[in-house]
């Protein structure tokens, strides 16, 4: 899999740019008052911040950080020099490349188009990200609690040209079975395993193992404390992420059937995205 992400250009740190962020700015970001900090972004008009403050981690400051270009200089600093934004950006190249080769390498067993499964999709940008950059025809079938992304994601998928084959759902992820015409041959997982207690992963881990077939593919990414603002996230944006290993997510799924996991890590550490394996279609059972 390493071959497959050879030539992305991934946003990276110098030494002296590390070396600057511990020493200054994740000190005073970290432990300077709440109050003041989120005073600062109100004066700054941040709406990556007014993002987070009306829903922690939604799908809008998501979509802010993925662009990378915002109006104001408060998100300026946070989205075009902050660890945690770049980190998202190329969590989002990483698994979209991913997502795109699984869905060219996909052994279905006939030359039907792929089925990609979202879970907590949003908008559904890397799964579109993916369909565009894989050879392969697919469709995708996107799952989330809330709909307010999913106007959004129309519109970003009819600039691709994929609005026929994108389908969004409004429902909980656990009741996947009944919402699928046809098994996901992968099913992608990225961005929520670090708001979920492991209670909630394996409920949902078994939901969507008892409608894979043996041999598909999950995807899904861990996150570290490489990012380096874990207080300020907590107490300024109200972000409470868990911070795993892959090792630790790998353990919440090999119960249920999935192995053979592979996990490649973007450079700046925050972030691996693992791929396993459906291998048992009667491990759940």
């Amino acid at each position: 899999m390493e071959s497959w992400i050879s030539d992305i250009e991934f946003e990276r740190l110098s030494p002296i740019k590390r070396a600057i962020k511990a020493a200054v700015i994740n000190p005073f970001a970290n432990y300077m008052p709440a109050g003041f900090l989120k005073a600062l972004l109100r004066y700054g008009e941040s709406e990556l911040a007014r993002s987070n403050w009306r829903d922690p981690g939604g799908w809008r400051s998501m979509v802010i950080s993925y662009d990378g270009d915002p109006e104001k200089l408060a998100d300026k600093l946070l989205v075009g020099a902050g660890t945690m934004s770049m980190a998202l950006r190329n969590r989002r190249l990483l698994a979209g490349r991913l997502i795109a080769r699984l869905i060219d390498n996909n052994p279905n067993g006939d030359d039907s188009p792929v089925h990609v499964l979202c879970l907590g999709a949003g908008p559904g940008r890397i799964i579109i990200d993916a369909m565009i950059q894989a050879d392969r025809d697919s469709f995708a079938t996107l799952v989330d609690l809330n709909s307010d992304a999913f106007e959004y994601g129309h519109a970003i998928a009819k600039q691709a040209d994929l609005d026929d084959k994108v389908h969004f759902i409004e429902g909980d992820v656990r009741d996947v079975k009944g919402m699928l015409e046809r098994p996901p041959d992968i099913v992608k997982m990225i961005g929520i395993c670090e708001y979920l207690d492991d209670e909630h992963i394996t409920n949902i881990v078994q939901a969507v193992a008892d409608v894979m077939p043996e041999g598909s593919n999950i995807i899904f990414n861990s996150i570290s404390m490489a990012h380096g603002n874990d207080r300020f996230f907590r107490r300024v944006f109200g972000l409470n992420m868990i911070h795993r290993t892959p090792e630790q997510l790998q353990a919440l799924m090999e119960p249920v059937g999935f192995s053979d996991f592979k996990s490649i890590r973007e450079p700046l550490g925050v972030y691996h995205v693992i791929v396993g394996r459906r291998s048992s279609a009667t491990a759940s059972s």
